[in-house]
């Protein structure tokens, strides 16, 4: 009987800094930085992915904490999602708190990063639609010290790729002192993957709502044209209320902007319908987002 053992990494640097970091990727091209490892480890386990070295990110103590700059709150990339549910950081954003305190269970909250989520950019991620919402964005961390920003959602959309030897060193999000909502449904009880997902953000400085809906797509959603008609209809200046067929249209036209009807037929040709599964998936969208709001709003 013979046992097939994985070939393991060739080399594992635990750099102490970001720019440390960033060297050892720049010295080892095929090295892969791994910081909670949720993703990586079962794409290795799986084989999928052989990494010729780690770059463990898991010692750098700058990119495992937040601070305040500028009305932002800097959040390091390193932040799990355990410590992003407490109710410190809850009280800061509350619509991240709640998305970390949806993603899974708990090796998976105490393990996964902010920055592993956001790097990864699987759809289901729970933090990507509160990102895209809150209109977050990225620090990179380059060779020679360089840093740049870009927006979250152009990294997820492709628009801006990270560079050879880059990483995410932090999250620069708004701080809007406002009511926030992150919403999912999940195939089943308890913490799960998401089927579909809603993030509601108000912001009254600027007389605006924010929505972004997640698992449906390849990378968020954002109905534009439904948060600008919606917050149309909000009184600002009082209490901010909506009836119960305001909030119902609201869900049923963010669900028909990101889940859209087939196109119409040709002369002749029978209409196409959207399958039962899909309707079902519009109607679960726009549910959380009927809810949503409902719950900002209140």
């Amino acid at each position: 009987m013979t046992t097939h053992a994985p070939q393991a990494a060739q080399s594992v640097t635990l750099p102490a800094s970001l720019d440390e970091a960033v060297a050892a990727l720049t010295a080892m091209s095929a090295a892969v930085p791994v910081a909670g490892g949720t993703d990586l480890m079962a794409a290795v386990n799986k084989g999928q992915l052989r990494p010729a070295g780690l770059v463990g990110l898991g010692r750098i103590s700058e990119i495992r904490g937040w601070r305040y700059q500028d009305g932002h709150a800097l959040l390091g990339a390193g932040l799990t999602h355990a410590r992003m549910g407490r109710p410190d950081f809850a009280a800061l954003i509350p619509a991240l708190a709640a998305s970390a305190r949806a993603a899974g269970p708990p090796q998976i909250r105490n393990a996964g990063t902010l920055g592993g989520n956001i790097a990864t950019a699987a759809p289901t991620g729970d933090a990507l639609p509160v990102l895209a919402a809150l209109e977050a964005d990225l620090v990179i961390a380059g060779p020679d010290g360089a840093r740049r920003e870009i927006p979250v959602s152009h990294l997820l959309a492709g628009r801006e790729m990270l560079g050879p030897a880059e990483l995410i060193g932090f999250v620069r999000v708004p701080l809007l002192h406002a009511p926030q909502v992150f919403l999912k449904a999940t195939g089943r009880t308890g913490p799960g993957r998401a089927g579909a997902s809603v993030a509601v953000v108000l912001d009254p400085a600027r007389r605006g709502v924010r929505c972004a809906v997640g698992a449906i797509a390849p990378m968020p959603l954002r109905p534009l044209e439904a948060e600008r008609w919606i917050a149309s209809l909000i009184d600002w200046d009082g209490e901010r209320g909506l009836t119960g067929e305001a909030l119902a249209a609201f869900g049923e036209y963010v669900a028909a902007a990101c889940i859209p009807d087939p196109d119409p037929a040709a002369p002749g040709e029978e209409q196409a319908v959207l399958p039962p599964a899909v309707l079902h998936l519009r109607r679960t969208v726009a549910a959380l987002a009927r809810r949503a709001l409902g719950r900002a709003l209140s």
